[in-house]
C-alpha cells in the first residue's frame, strides 16, 4: 500500500490537529441537524450533523504511561469528506500553574510518520493553554476546511479498508524545562472493521448451542449402549468445535507485533475462552489484580497544585523545541494556525460530543494503537491482560452451573411430561434412570475441553506476573487440570489394559534363539490365543497392542462397562484408535506451554510452535483417530492446516524482521482468510450435523419426515453400521468393459430333409479312419459322375418347380467329405451317425427323433447357375 498522504493532505490535517484547542464562530444561525456541504468531486448536497465521518479518531489514552502533567477527557479529531473539512475536539485539566506551552502534532498511518509539527498556541489564541492554567479548564473545539488539492492524495482505499491502521499524537511540552510534560495518543478509525463480538460472537454462540444440544441427544437417546456409542461417535464434536475457536482466538496469545486486523477478527471469538466484558466483574476483578485508575480520564495530574517556577523535573521523553529545525517547525505551526476559525464555546456541553468519538481507555489496557501480544488482543473486548486467566476461569464456572442446572431440569421436566401422559413412559428411560451419571459425565467433558484454554491461561499468568492472589488461584487451577486431566487419561488406559492382553505389534518376526539365553528373547510382533489362532490386534498405544480375552472385549466399543465409565474420552474415536484422547492431551499441554508460558521469548515461542504444530499435523493425520467423517475433515485436515498455516505465516510479525506495516498487513488479511474459510467450514459442518444427528434420534421412527430424506437416512445408517466395525470400506465394483458387435458360430446341426429319405442318395462310410489329403481331391470321376446323377434326381424330384438355371440353396460340401470324418467321432452319443449305415426307412420313419441317414446329400459344387446334365462328365 503507498502512502495514503502527500505533503499537501499531511499538511492540512496537522494544521487541524494543531488547533485543536481553537474557537471558532458560532453557528448557531445555522440548522442545528443538517448542513449544506460540497465534496472534492464538487457535489453539493445535505448532509446531518451527527453523521459518521470518513475519518476519525477512537479511543485515546497517555503515552506517558499515566505520567502526563494533565488529565483528558476528551480527545477527538475527524475528516469529513462530503463537505471537506477536519473536526477536533479537546477537553481536560491541569494542575500547572502559569505554564506556557509549546504543542507537537503527529499523524501516523502503518508505522511510518505522515507528518508533524510544532505550534504556539497562543498564535492561534487558544486563551485555555496560552498560559496553561490549573484555574482555567481546557475546552475547546476547531474546526478547518480543506481544499481538494490538500486531500487529493488521500487514497480511497484508506478511508475504506477495514480496520485503519493509524493514530494522532498529540505531545505538550513546556517552554521554562524544553521537556515533555503530556502526551496523548488516540487510535483512527473508518468505521469499517472485522471486529463484530456482538453480532458474529452471538451467531457463533447459537450454532454452537444447537450443536451442543444435537450432540447431547445423540449420547441420551436409545437403549443399547453400543448402538447409542455408534450414532454418537458420528454427531459433530463440540471439543473441536470449541478447539476451532480457540486456536483462532489464542492465535493473538502470541507475543508479536500483529496488525490491527487480526486483533479485531480475533476479538469475534474472544467469548469461546471466556474473555467476555462485564462492567460487574471487571471492577471487582481489577482491585484483585492490582488495576487501579479512573476510567473517565487519562493523564497524570493529581490534586495538589504544582509549581512550575523553577523548572520540571520529569524525564524527557520527545525533543526539545530548540535550534534551527525547531524554529521552522514554529513558523509553520504559525502559518497554518492563522487559517483557524474561533468560535465561542458552550462549557455546559458533554465532553463526549459524537457517537463515533473515543473515550478514556479503561485502566489495565495497553495504549490505544498497540497490538502487540496478548494484551492488544484482548483489548479488543476491554479486558486487561492481568484480569485475562480470572475472567476465563470465572467464565468457565459460570458454564458448568448453566449446564449443571439444564440437565437437571431437563430431567425433571421428562419426569413431569410423563406424569401427565404427554411422553410415553419408557421416554428417554436409559438417561431418566442414570441422569446423575450423565451429569457428572458432562461436568467432566465440559472440563476436558477447557483444558488447553485453562492451561494456556494458567501459563499466561505465571509469565505475567502481577499479584499474589491471581498467581495462587493459577497455580491451584493449573494442578487440579494437570494432574486430573493426565490422571484420569492415564487411569482410562490402565483399566483397559487391565482387562486386556497386552502384545507387542502387528506382524510376527522371530529372532533366533542363541545358546544359553532366555525364552524371553523372542520377540513377536504378532499374537495369537492360547489354542493357536491368530488374533487380530484391537488397538495400539505407542507400539502396544490391546487384544481382548474373549469376544466381548474384542472391541472397546463393544464393552459396556467401559463405554460408561470412559466413552466421554474414546466414544468418537475408531475402535483401534480409542487412546487417542491421551495423544490429545499430551499435544495440547505442550502446544499451551508455547503459546501461554513462552511469552517472554517470543522467537522460540512462534518457531517452537510452528514445528509443534507441523509434527502434530503429521501424526494426527497418520492416526487417523476419528470415526465419524465430518471430525476427520474438520479436526484433523481443516483444523491442522488452518493451525500450521497460521504458525507458519506469523513468524513474519517477529520484531527481529522489521517487516514493514503495509506487508504485514498483507499477511494478517491471509490469515484472516485462512481463518475464516475453517469458520465457514465449520458452519457447515454444524448443519450437515443437525440433519444427522436428527436421523439419529428419529431412528426408530417407521415414517420418517421429510420423506425427500428417507433414502438419504438409509444410506447413513448403513454408512455408521460399516464404520463401526472398523474395517476399510468395501472396494467398488469394478466396471463391465462395452460390449463392442461380435459374431461367431459354435455349432451348426442340419435338420433332417425329406431328400435324405432317399436310399439311392445314401453313402456308405469308407473304412479309411485316417483321411488324407487326397481323399479330398475328387479324383475318382466315377464318384463325381454318381454324386452328380443323384443330385440331378433330386433337383428334378423335389425342386422340379425351380425354374431353369436357378441355384437352389445347399451346402458348399459333398457327402464324400462325410466318408473321412473319424469313426471316433461318428460313435459319438449326439452324432446321427452312430447307427450301422443300412437301416430301413421304415426304421427311420418309426425312430425319426435320431436321424440315421447323412446329414447331407453328396452334391456337386457347380460353379454356374446353369444346372448340370445328366451327361458323363468329360476327360481333363
Amino acid at each position: 500500500m503507498a502512502r495514503f498522504a502527500s505533503a499537501s493532505w499531511a499538511t492540512a490535517l496537522v494544521s487541524c490537529l494543531a488547533i485543536i484547542n481553537t474557537i471558532i464562530p458560532s453557528v448557531a444561525a445555522q440548522d442545528t441537524r443538517t448542513i449544506s456541504g460540497t465534496n472534492a468531486d464538487g457535489v453539493t448536497q445535505t448532509l446531518l450533523v451527527d453523521r459518521t465521518p470518513a475519518l476519525f479518531t477512537g479511543d485515546f489514552g497517555d503515552c506517558m504511561g499515566g505520567n502526563s502533567l494533565m488529565n483528558i477527557t476528551s480527545f477527538d479529531a475527524a475528516y469529513y469528506a462530503d463537505n471537506m473539512t477536519v473536526l477536533f475536539n479537546l477537553a481536560g485539566t491541569s494542575n500547572l500553574l502559569n505554564q506556557s506551552l509549546m504543542l507537537h502534532i503527529s499523524v501516523q498511518a502503518y508505522g511510518e510518520d505522515r507528518f508533524d509539527f510544532l505550534w504556539n498556541p497562543c498564535n492561534a489564541n487558544f486563551a485555555s493553554l496560552c498560559p496553561l492554567n490549573a484555574s482555567v479548564p481546557i475546552f475547546g473545539q476547531a474546526s478547518i476546511p480543506v481544499s481538494t488539492q490538500d486531500v487529493s492524495a488521500i487514497p480511497n482505499i484508506a478511508l475504506a479498508i477495514p480496520d485503519f491502521e493509524g493514530s494522532a499524537v498529540l505531545r505538550l511540552f513546556s517552554n521554562s524545562s524544553q521537556t515533555q510534560i503530556a502526551c496523548f495518543n488516540a487510535v483512527m478509525r473508518n468505521g469499517a472493521s472485522f471486529s463484530h463480538p456482538a453480532a458474529v460472537g452471538s451467531a457463533l454462540g447459537v450454532f454452537t448451542l444447537f450443536a451442543l444440544i444435537a450432540s447431547f441427544f445423540t449420547a441420551i437417546y436409545g437403549v443399547s449402549v453400543p448402538h447409542i456409542r455408534t450414532h454418537y461417535a458420528h454427531s459433530l464434536s463440540v471439543l473441536v468445535i470449541f478447539e476451532v475457536f480457540h486456536s483462532i482466538f489464542f492465535s493473538g496469545a502470541l507475543s508479536l507485533s500483529f496488525p490491527s486486523v487480526l486483533p479485531a477478527f480475533w476479538s469475534n471469538f474472544a467469548w469461546s475462552a471466556g474473555m467476555i466484558y462485564t462492567d460487574s466483574i471487571i471492577k471487582s476483578l481489577n482491585g484483585f489484580t492490582g488495576i487501579s485508575g479512573n476510567s473517565s480520564q487519562v493523564g497524570g495530574a493529581g490534586s495538589v497544585t504544582l509549581s512550575t517556577s523553577g523548572g520540571l523535573t520529569q524525564q524527557i521523553y520527545g525533543r526539545s523545541i530548540s535550534g534551527t529545525a525547531g524554529s521552522a517547525l514554529v513558523e509553520r505551526g504559525e502559518e497554518l494556525a492563522s487559517h483557524i476559525y474561533k468560535r465561542a464555546i458552550n462549557e455546559t456541553e458533554n465532553a463526549k460530543l459524537y457517537d463515533w468519538a473515543g473515550v478514556p481507555v479503561s485502566p489495565g489496557l495497553p495504549l490505544p494503537g498497540d497490538w502487540t501480544g496478548f494484551p492488544g488482543t484482548l483489548a479488543q473486548v476491554d479486558i486487561p491482560a492481568a484480569d485475562a486467566f480470572m475472567v476465563g476461569f470465572l467464565w468457565l464456572l459460570i458454564l458448568i452451573a448453566i449446564l449443571v442446572g439444564a440437565v437437571v431440569a431437563f430431567k425433571w421436566i421428562l419426569e413431569g411430561l410423563s406424569a401427565i401422559k404427554f411422553i410415553k413412559q419408557d421416554r428417554l428411560a436409559l438417561f431418566r434412570s442414570h441422569w446423575l451419571g450423565f451429569l457428572g459425565l458432562v461436568v467432566l467433558r465440559t472440563l476436558f475441553i477447557a483444558f488447553f484454554m485453562i492451561m494456556t491461561l494458567c501459563l499466561y499468568q505465571f509469565s505475567y506476573g502481577g499479584k499474589a492472589g491471581p498467581i495462587a488461584i493459577a497455580a491451584i487451577v493449573f494442578l487440579i487440570f494437570f494432574v486430573g486431566t493426565l490422571g484420569v487419561s492415564a487411569y482410562a488406559c490402565f483399566y483397559r489394559a487391565k482387562f486386556s492382553k497386552l502384545d507387542n505389534a502387528p506382524a510376527r518376526v522371530e529372532q533366533p534363539q542363541r545358546k544359553k539365553k532366555s525364552k524371553w528373547y523372542r520377540s513377536a510382533k504378532s499374537s495369537s490365543t492360547d489354542d493357536g489362532s491368530k488374533s487380530g490386534s484391537e488397538g495400539s498405544l505407542f507400539g502396544l497392542n490391546f487384544l481382548g480375552r474373549d469376544a466381548e472385549k474384542e472391541s472397546v466399543h463393544d464393552d459396556t462397562n467401559y463405554s460408561k465409565r470412559f466413552g466421554w474420552l474414546t466414544a468418537r474415536y475408531r475402535r483401534s484408535r480409542w487412546w487417542f484422547f491421551a495423544f490429545w492431551v499430551v499435544y495440547q499441554f505442550v502446544r499451551a506451554c508455547f503459546v501461554g508460558g513462552a511469552r517472554g521469548s517470543p522467537m522460540a515461542q512462534v518457531i517452537g510452535l510452528f514445528a509443534w504444530e507441523l509434527i502434530s499435523f503429521a501424526v494426527i493425520v497418520k492416526i487417523n483417530p476419528f470415526e465419524g467423517s465430518r471430525n476427520t475433515a474438520l479436526a484433523v485436515w481443516m483444523l491442522g492446516i488452518s493451525k500450521v498455516a497460521t504458525a507458519g505465516l506469523s513468524i513474519a510479525f517477529l520484531p527481529n524482521f522489521k517487516v514493514a506495516r503495509i506487508p504485514t498487513t498483507v499477511i494478517g488479511v491471509i490469515i484472516i482468510v485462512i481463518q475464516g474459510f475453517l469458520v465457514i467450514g465449520v458452519l457447515i459442518l454444524m448443519v450437515l450435523g443437525f440433519i444427522s444427528s436428527y436421523m439419529s434420534v428419529m431412528r426408530n421412527r417407521e415414517e420418517f419426515r421429510p420423506k425427500g430424506l428417507a433414502n438419504v437416512r438409509l444410506k447413513y445408517f448403513g454408512h455408521l453400521e460399516q464404520k463401526a466395525t472398523g474395517l476399510p470400506p468395501p472396494p467398488p465394483p469394478e466396471p463391465e468393459e462395452p460390449k463392442e458387435p461380435y459374431f461367431s458360430v459354435k455349432t451348426v446341426r442340419r435338420a433332417p430333409k425329406i431328400e435324405d429319405e432317399d436310399v439311392d442318395d445314401f453313402v456308405p462310410d469308407m473304412e479309411d479312419q485316417h483321411p488324407t489329403v487326397s481323399q479330398f481331391s475328387f479324383n475318382n470321376r466315377t464318384s463325381r459322375a454318381n454324386s452328380l446323377a443323384n443330385s440331378t434326381r433330386s433337383h428334378g424330384s423335389v425342386y422340379g418347380n425351380v425354374p431353369y438355371g436357378a441355384r437352389v440353396h445347399r451346402a458348399s460340401w459333398s457327402s464324400r467329405e462325410f466318408q473321412n470324418f473319424n469313426p471316433d467321432e461318428l460313435r459319438r452319443g449326439d452324432s446321427p451317425l452312430e447307427t450301422p449305415p443300412r437301416v430301413s426307412s421304415a426304421h427311420h420313419t418309426a425312430n425319426n427323433s435320431v436321424s440315421r441317414t447323412p446329414l447331407m446329400r453328396p452334391v456337386r459344387s457347380q460353379s454356374s447357375l446353369r444346372q448340370a446334365t445328366n451327361s458323363p462328365p468329360q476327360g481333363r
